[in-house]
Formats: C-alpha cells, sequence, structure tokens
C-alpha cells in the first residue's frame, strides 16, 4: 500500500486529515501539505482520495508508485462515486462502506496494540536486574 500526495496540486486544506478513520495523515502546516505519518495504520479505504478537493492524493495497493504507472488515476475513485459532479446522487452506494470502515479500525486497532505490547515487552526483556 502506498499513498502519494502531489504537493504542486495539493492546497494544504487537510481535508483528506480529517476523513481519514485512522489518523494516518497528520496536518501540514497553514497551506502545505500533511504528512503521511502512520503508513502501516492505513486500512486502504480511500477515504483520504475522495475528500480530496484537488485530486492530489493517489492510495495505492500493492507496491505501485505514480512513477510507475501507465495513466494518472488521480480523481478517478471521485469520479466512480460520482463526488466530481457526475453524478446526481454521489452518495446512492456510499452506505456501503460503514461496516467495511469499522471493522478495519478494529483490525488496525487491535494491530496496533499487538504492536505496542511487543515494543513495551521487547524494553522490560532488555533490563538487567541485579
Amino acid at each position: 500500500m502506498t499513498i502519494d500526495i502531489l504537493d504542486e496540486r495539493c492546497t494544504g486544506c487537510n481535508a483528506c486529515v480529517v476523513a481519514c478513520p485512522d489518523h494516518v495523515l497528520d496536518m501540514g502546516q497553514e497551506g502545505q501539505a500533511p504528512t503521511v505519518a502512520r503508513p502501516d495504520q492505513c486500512q486502504t479505504c480511500f477515504m483520504c482520495e475522495i475528500y480530496c478537493p484537488q485530486d492530489a492524493l493517489y492510495v495505492g495497493v500493492g507496491a505501485v508508485r505514480r512513477e510507475e504507472l501507465s495513466h494518472d488515476p488521480l480523481g478517478q475513485i471521485r469520479h466512480d462515486y460520482g463526488w466530481d459532479g457526475a453524478s446526481a446522487d454521489p452518495l446512492r452506494n456510499f452506505w456501503r462502506l460503514g461496516p467495511l470502515l469499522r471493522e478495519g479500525v478494529e483490525l488496525s486497532s487491535e494491530r496496533y496494540a499487538r504492536q505496542a505490547n511487543r515494543h513495551e515487552n521487547q524494553i522490560f526483556s532488555d533490563v538487567k536486574f541485579p
């Protein structure tokens, strides 16, 4: 999974940060692009990409990077969901994401808790008591 933020398109509105249900992105300074702070927490829900009014984000599944793409997919998911104005009812199928997002957040939270526990256990296992 990869998240690319194109600085040349991003206006720094931070709509993607607000839309992300798993806090993957951190807000940028005023007018600056956000940063991808926790990519391991991304559940590939595409909410950041859907909510970006400038089509400045690309969420890719797998190792595909934007430099390797043969066509420009930016904005395609917004078009597919009708959020670019091409559809009279852009939210007609959006309700289906609710259960998937909830499950994704639960899985990601469990994974994060396991990582934190492993890290904590590692710290204590490294401590030598006299």
